[in-house]
């Protein structure tokens, strides 16, 4: 289906003559049919994915499309400590670890000839006694469209999800708890995504949905006397990212590039309703705002604000942290950055904050940046 739509919409726009705003509309259109069917497996519940502050260069861990975009091979590790000192290092499951979210990514990715690009990923998400492995494999044909490029891409591969439920401390036995009772879980489930990325050298448009399908984690019981349905499911996760990069006063050695990224669980679900029980997500949708400059070609400092969008509409929800980041493209390829998110909600008073280290580095980078720097 998603080939299909392609193949239309490449018709539809190169088979008009000139670049008016027939080809714009039709691009539109084009953008918006492959995101209404990245939507029809449409969910409800809870957040899963990791999330980062160094999003901008981390974009293959949420958008296959961008596979292949820098025009060389480029290779990119990341670490995220959140909330360290949460609970000041207690003694837990045979070590210091206190159950706060860690995360690591690991992705290449490069041009495959002059219209295809392949990569990889391998993500790993811990969260207290609860682990999930994730290897992705990323496909993207990528045409000339509207004075840039336009990608679209395919992801397949595996995670492994697990649980060590017997590690817990349960105030009554393990098997009178109906949520934790069924033993340690140990699953591998497929995974599929899509997405599209639309660049140029001063902006960039993705909708992606890394992972499409959503896969039972434990089986739905209703023998509750009040009739509640018990359920654990990994749900598809919607990303958009967005973002420019303009010279202040036309100078290359100093470059504004704010970015922006959206992230849910499950669009409008609030007006979903399965008889008399509402399903709303468990996590409200979240919106990272980020500005920030390029001094010389080599230096990023940029600030960032997370926050989220049920917050402005007064239901229950908070802003959620104030970011510092910085990071350094050498002139050799190599980059490293670095970031540090303040929290701003309850949690402040037993988090140092949350940490971020990045390593990077681009092959045949110095020979390209010359001719075509690379923003995104």
């Amino acid at each position: 289906m998603l080939q299909a739509v392609f193949s239309i919409c490449r018709k539809a726009v190169f088979g008009a003559v000139g670049w008016g705003g027939y080809r714009l509309r039709a691009g539109l259109a084009c953008a918006l049919a492959v995101w209404g069917l990245l939507l029809a497996a449409r969910p409800a519940v809870a957040q899963q994915e990791a999330m980062y502050t160094q999003y901008m260069f981390n974009q293959l861990a949420y958008n296959p499309a961008y596979a292949g975009t820098r025009g060389w091979l480029s290779v990119t590790a990341l670490h995220r400590d959140q909330w360290a000192g949460w609970g000041s290092g207690a003694q837990q499951w045979g070590g210091s670890y206190d159950g706060r979210p860690l995360t690591q990514t690991f992705s290449l990715h490069a041009p495959f000839k002059d219209r295809v690009g392949l990569g990889m990923a391998l993500l790993r998400d811990r969260i207290g006694v609860h682990t999930s492995t994730s290897l992705r494999l990323f496909y993207a044909y990528r045409i000339e469209f509207v004075r840039g490029t336009l990608s679209l891409g395919l992801s397949g591969g595996a995670t492994h999800w697990r649980a060590r439920w017997s590690e817990l401390l349960y105030k009554d036995p393990q098997a009178l708890d109906r949520s934790f009772n069924e033993g340690d879980p140990d699953r591998w489930l497929p995974e599929f995504g899509a997405g599209i990325y639309y660049f140029n050298d001063h902006f960039y448009l993705g909708l992606s949905v890394p992972r499409i399908w959503q896969y039972p984690l434990r089986f739905e019981d209703t023998s509750d006397d009040e009739g509640i349905v018990a359920f654990a499911k990994l749900y598809p996760h919607f990303y958009l990212l967005a973002g420019g990069a303009i010279p202040v006063g036309g100078n290359p050695d100093l470059v504004f590039k704010p970015s922006m990224l959206i992230k849910s669980v499950s669009p409008f679900s609030d007006f979903f309703v399965s008889g008399d029980q509402v399903y709303r997500t468990g996590a409200p949708t979240e919106l990272d705002l980020d500005a920030a400059l390029l001094l010389r070609q080599t230096l990023w400092v940029g600030l960032s604000w997370r926050t989220a969008l049920e917050a402005w509409w007064g239901r229950t929800s908070s802003m959620d942290s104030a970011d510092l980041w910085m990071a350094l493209q050498l002139r050799n390829g190599l980059r490293l950055g670095m970031a540090y998110d303040f929290p701003l909600t309850a949690i402040r008073p037993y988090t140092f904050g949350s940490f971020e280290l990045m390593v990077g580095y681009d092959f045949h980078y110095r020979v390209d940046r010359t001719l075509s720097p690379r923003y995104f």
